[in-house]
């Protein structure tokens, strides 16, 4: 019998389990529960775990200079607790740690921090690999949980205190051997899946035998090590320890999670919310499995809520090429803050909304950033606008005139964007891909202006006002008509009304101008301008481009741009 015909058990469509192997996670008992109406409103202690957890987790751990490159990163980044491996493991470790302390160039106010299991030969090798270092950490653990406890070491609550507890009074003894100068933190391992009321007993016993102080206090982090229910039971279970733990003054309380439900950084923000102090995690979120919390997204979180993170993320295409050099991974396009794709928008819609929402925080007289769809501003991570806006299948006139004008100063009435939108997508449709900046350039110039193959070309003009009556202005003109010069002349209120005249009576059809608008493409006396007409045709409204150094003559060609659209629209009827 399988599992979808026996009525005790529920399978999942399509998936081979079923639902009554897993039980759902246990509630919190914390009616008054304060986190939900607080906010996080400063930063919190940071300490980089990519030289250790980040690093274990890799399938080619980090040599050397892998290690060496994102050590200095982190330091340039304003981390002030690095843990930088776990020397008892190896001999690749201590060496590590030992160039950490001799060759590192540590700050003063930077603490190196080194993990250990509470075995006695394991901390006597730790302790020989800070010799000399400034105010280091001797980060211990032991595993908690009543799955460990039962299935792992076979022990009960008080076995598993007492690992912790022998392991916190020969740290003691050996760190006041030694001359004092440590700092110190312990992890109840696998906090999440430990009975609150035995996490608590475990880390009260530490703290009574550590006996913190004002000027060293212990650190006290409660890991996430295997996420395993929603956010607010997270926090929630650290409100909790917040309230009950011990000499709570002189204990820092540290977040340590883990990503195996997707929702790390939420847990982290509300167990921030919580009452906890400090967060250890890794840049983007390597670590085992799914990963540890994403730092970086967590300090740029804190940034856009107007909080300083304390953390300086103003380089994040470096920080992100010094995480792929190091862990040889990839970072996903569409990664937080710094994925290629996070700053560009496809979407017509979105496009358009982007192009005005830039357009209007411009000519604003305050400094918030309110812009549709980015929620930061780019250039404060050391990103560019180029790629905000990029053109495909989907996108819409707002996003290829933000292009055209943020690339290439072109200025493009509402008409003429509709209108060329058309021709792009029709382009993009056909091939099937996305279309560079450069490309919908070059198609904007061939289709307006340089038109190959068009019938017309304006070549020059001259005008001059009717003696007897001021307001007349007569023009004459040379074209081309398919390579042949032309000379065509007319009369109008001025030069531009003065050549549509001309043109339309050697067409034999008449046209007039709809709108009109210029401005010059770059500054200085010797700018050209660029020139969009908006012409009434036999075939409705058509548009022109015309671009030169003198106003005029750019005018003048747009209506023969214009007059070339007119004739290829009739010519494909």
């Amino acid at each position: 019998m399988d599992a979808t015909s026996n009525p005790k058990t529920s399978a999942v469509p399509g998936m081979p389990g079923a639902v009554e192997k897993y039980r759902p996670y246990p509630q919190v008992d914390i009616p008054d529960r304060t986190w939900p109406s607080r906010t996080i409103d400063k930063a919190p202690i940071w300490c980089s775990v990519d030289l250790r957890d980040g690093n274990q987790s890799l399938v080619n751990p980090m040599g050397h200079d892998r290690k060496a490159r994102m050590f200095q990163m982190l330091l340039d980044m304003g981390f002030k607790e690095i843990e930088i491996g776990f020397p008892s493991a190896s001999q690749t470790d201590f060496d590590f740690a030992r160039w950490c302390v001799e060759q590192g160039n540590v700050p003063a106010d930077v603490s190196l921090q080194v993990l250990v299991q509470c075995r006695p030969e394991l901390i006597t090798r730790t302790f020989e690999s800070l010799e000399g270092s400034i105010k280091p950490i001797i980060h211990f653990y032991n595993s908690t949980s009543e799955l460990q406890r039962r299935v792992v070491f076979g022990k009960d609550v008080a076995g598993i205190k007492q690992i912790a507890v022998d392991a916190a009074k020969m740290i003691t003894d050996m760190a006041e051997k030694a001359g004092g100068g440590y700092r110190f933190q312990y992890s109840p391992e696998s906090f999440t899946g430990t009975e609150l009321d035995v996490a608590l007993e475990i880390c009260n016993a530490v703290i009574e035998e550590m006996k913190p102080t004002a000027g060293n206090k212990l650190i006290i982090n409660l890991p996430s090590t295997v996420e395993m229910a929603t956010p607010n039971v997270y926090a929630d279970q650290i409100e909790w320890m917040c309230r009950n733990i011990d000499n709570r003054e002189n204990v820092i309380i540290s977040l340590h999670p883990h990503n195996d439900r997707g929702t790390g950084i939420a847990a982290t923000e509300l167990g921030l919310m919580a009452g906890a102090d400090r967060v250890e995690g890794t840049l983007f979120g390597n670590g085992e499995r799914t990963g540890n919390v994403d730092v970086v997204t967590l300090a740029l979180n804190m940034y856009t809520q107007g909080v300083d993170p304390e953390l300086d993320c103003s380089n994040i295409e470096r920080i992100k090429d010094v995480y792929e050099y190091s862990n040889q991974m990839t970072i996903p396009e569409r990664h937080p803050y710094v994925g290629e794709l996070v700053y560009t928008a496809f979407s017509g819609s979105h496009q358009d909304a982007i192009n005005k929402g830039m357009k209007a925080i411009k000519v604003a007289n305050h400094p918030v950033w309110e812009v549709p769809y980015l929620p930061i501003d780019p250039q404060d991570v050391g990103r560019t606008y180029e790629a905000i806006i990029r053109i495909n299948s989907q996108s819409g006139k707002g996003g290829i005139a933000y292009i055209l004008a943020e690339d290439y100063g072109l200025n493009l009435p509402r008409g003429l964007q509709v209108e060329f939108r058309e021709d792009i997508q029709r382009i993009t449709d056909e091939e099937g891909k996305e279309m560079p900046s450069k490309a919908i350039y070059e198609r904007f110039i061939e289709r307006y202006v340089d038109q190959p193959g068009a019938r017309l070309q304006f070549v020059e003009h001259h005008s001059h006002t009717d003696k007897a009556n001021k307001q007349v202005r007569y023009v004459e003109a040379e074209i081309t008509d398919n390579g042949e010069t032309v000379r065509i002349d007319g009369r109008g209120t001025g030069p531009i009304d003065g050549f549509v005249n001309a043109l339309s009576t050697y067409l034999g059809f008449e046209m007039t101008v709809a709108n009109y608008s210029e401005h010059s493409l770059q500054h200085g006396s010797n700018a050209a301008a660029i020139c969009y007409m908006e012409m009434e045709s036999p075939a409705g409204k058509v548009f022109g481009v015309g671009i030169n150094t003198n106003i005029v003559a750019a005018s003048l060609a747009a209506v023969v741009s214009a007059a070339n659209r007119y004739l290829e629209i009739k010519a494909s009827a």
